[in-house]
């Protein structure tokens, strides 16, 4: 599995990265390339559009509905109905693109464009809900979607799919999305070989919990998990991503990474 970092900036956009959004990529074994984006936070179509045509992503996962996840799910919508040349308006029969999300996505996005009740856009997105223990297959990806602490619905992804370093045999990549500290967090990390965590909160400054975790959570939960290399992300422009670096060196002795957009992480 190939993965590119699209944003990496915690709560929105910073002047460095837009808000989070990760393309997670795999060839089957027909050779055909299939292409999976993680969140479409604030800022990230654009940025996604240096790698991939919209277009051509064969599935959108959603981990929650906060906008620095979803907000850009918006512009996508207009991309995929008015493209002068690949849009529905000109396309008729163009299949609507795969999105998931949690329960109540398909409103929360009618609502995030500002569409009446009685709208929607269900002809360009076909919008489908997370449902926990129910794994989601897209070419040679597993997804497998897990609950995790945050003050609205969220889910961490557990996905695997082809290695890219290891031809022929078959890995895991494990996505936080926005959580504190739960036994789901574990279950979802267990063994993985690359662990893509959020980092937003730093030790001693923010208190609140149920929400984020820190660098030192965050390297915590791989060592737990026995999870082979970690990366950082979704650390907020205001944030030193060499501290939240150093509070995860503090509890994970693996590899250790922080994300930047436009990098490139082989699985």
């Amino acid at each position: 599995m190939k993965l590119t970092i699209v944003g990496m900036s915690g709560s929105g956009p910073s002047a460095g990265s837009p808000a989070s959004s990760y393309l997670l990529q795999a060839e089957d074994p027909d050779g055909r390339l299939w292409s999976v984006v993680l969140d479409l936070g604030n800022g990230s179509l654009g940025a996604l559009q240096r790698s991939i045509d919209p277009f051509d992503v064969d599935l959108y996962a959603l981990s929650h509905m906060h906008p620095d996840h979803c907000a850009d799910v918006s512009g996508l919508y207009v991309l995929l109905r008015y493209h002068p040349v690949r849009g529905a308006e000109r396309n008729p029969g163009l299949e609507p693109s795969t999105v998931y999300g949690p329960p109540g996505a398909d409103r929360r996005i009618a609502e995030m464009y500002g569409l009446e009740d009685d709208e929607s856009m269900s002809d360009r997105l076909d919008v489908r809900c997370w449902e926990t223990g129910h794994v989601v297959s897209v070419g040679p990806f597993e997804i497998e979607p897990f609950p995790v602490e945050h003050p609205v619905p969220a889910f961490g992804f557990r996905i695997t799919g082809p290695s890219t370093l290891v031809p022929g045999t078959r890995t895991v990549l494990a996505y936080t999305g926005d959580t504190d500290t739960c036994d789901a967090l574990e279950d979802l990390a267990r063994d993985a070989d690359l662990l893509l965590a959020e980092a937003a909160f730093v030790e001693g400054r923010d208190t609140a919990r149920g929400i984020h975790l820190t660098g030192l959570r965050a390297g915590a939960a791989a060592t737990n998990a026995g999870a082979r290399r970690l990366l950082l992300t979704h650390v907020p422009g205001w944030n030193d991503p060499a501290l939240t670096r150093a509070e995860a060196e503090s509890s994970f002795a693996g590899p250790i990474d922080v994300a930047e957009p436009g990098a490139v992480h082989l699985v």
